[in-house]
């Protein structure tokens, strides 16, 4: 097994630092960001983000919980004003809402709560290339409000738009040059959906090999889907 360790230029899809593997991540665009409760975040994409005068972001992810100290969160991408709108299941802790919640109130920010199932069907839907899915969840709530209904098997179904983005950000365990992944724990819930439902696809990734270098049995996203990587540092 032949791994790629230096951050130098390399074949592939390898990019050399975040801010590279951002190129063409413009004002307005919308991202969808991995994690879970915190976990397995790109962290140094983000950084990389931050860095960047890009703003007026749509966000689109599992929720926004503010890091440990010295780490870096997508809150932290709130707190700089660069984000516009964020998608999500739960945005924030009600009782830790930082930034997040300080700027909804405020007006600063817009945010369109999903039921994490719904989203994963619509960003599974966008990867598809389908316009969208009929689906029971919500009857009788306010997140049936306004859209179209039908019955199935006598049990009502609303239409879900399908959902893509301009980028995705996504972490993974390692990746070869070619994109193939592989994830660790709970990288599995939203790395697979996302990566196919956005125009341009990076992965941050601790190791990247040559071809040929990882388990196939382990690949869980194929190269296919992914556009860009670039190494943790």
């Amino acid at each position: 097994m032949t791994s790629v360790s230096d951050n130098t230029s390399r074949p592939g899809k390898v990019f050399p630092s975040a801010q590279a593997a951002l190129d063409g991540l413009t004002q307005g665009a919308s991202v969808l960001i991995a994690g879970f409760a915190g976990c397995g975040i790109p962290e140094n994409l983000l950084r990389g983000l931050a860095e960047t005068d890009v703003g007026d972001l749509t966000l689109i992810c599992q929720g926004t919980w503010i890091q440990e100290s010295g780490r870096f969160g997508i809150a932290d991408l709130v707190a700089s004003g660069q984000v516009r709108k964020i998608i999500s299941p739960m945005p924030f802790y009600p009782e830790d809402g930082g930034p997040v919640k300080s700027h909804w109130e405020s007006g600063k920010l817009e945010l369109e709560i999903v039921p994490q199932g719904i989203l994963a069907e619509r960003l599974r839907a966008g990867g598809a290339g389908i316009g969208g899915v009929f689906l029971p969840t919500g009857s009788g709530t306010r997140f049936a409000e306004g859209k179209e209904t039908r019955q199935f098997d006598g049990r009502d179904h609303f239409f879900e738009v399908a959902l893509k983005a301009d980028f995705a950000l996504l972490r993974a365990k390692s990746a070869d040059t070619l994109g193939n992944l592989v994830y660790e724990g709970a990288g599995r819930n939203w790395n697979p959906t996302m990566a196919m439902a956005a125009r341009v696809t990076v992965v941050e990734v601790d190791q990247v090999y040559e071809p040929g270098g990882l388990d196939p049995e382990s690949v869980i996203t194929q190269a296919i889907f992914i556009d860009r990587l670039v190494l943790t540092s």
